[in-house]
């Protein structure tokens, strides 16, 4: 995991595609009005990190992710946003695993 973090912050720094892109002050405040109430595969990943549903399925998946030093770098990004970064960290197939198991959750 880690180095899959270590490649998104070296592609993002290197490619300067992360930068001059600061959330408005006001968005950068997290409230439980903020975070969707029913998280998809589809949300940001730090929607799925603030749900202790799905933050519990992405650690399962993804060991490590919601204490990585690296996590405000890519925490507005979704799973598939972050796939290609991840030099095969996040897999389709760990993006689906992840998915059933959000779908299970409504089940």
């Amino acid at each position: 995991m880690s180095k899959f973090i270590t490649a998104l912050a070296a592609a993002a720094l290197a490619t300067g595609s992360l930068a001059g892109l600061t959330a408005p002050a006001h968005a950068t405040e997290v409230s439980a009005v903020s975070v969707r109430a029913n998280p998809t595969i589809d949300s940001p990943i730090k929607d799925l990190l603030a749900d202790p549903d799905t933050a519990a399925i992405l650690e399962k998946h993804l060991p490590g992710i919601s204490d990585h030093p690296a996590l405000p770098q890519f925490e507005d990004m979704t799973l598939a946003e972050v796939a290609p970064y991840s030099e095969g960290e996040v897999t389709d197939a760990i993006i689906a695993a992840i998915d059933a198991d959000i779908k299970a959750l409504e089940e």
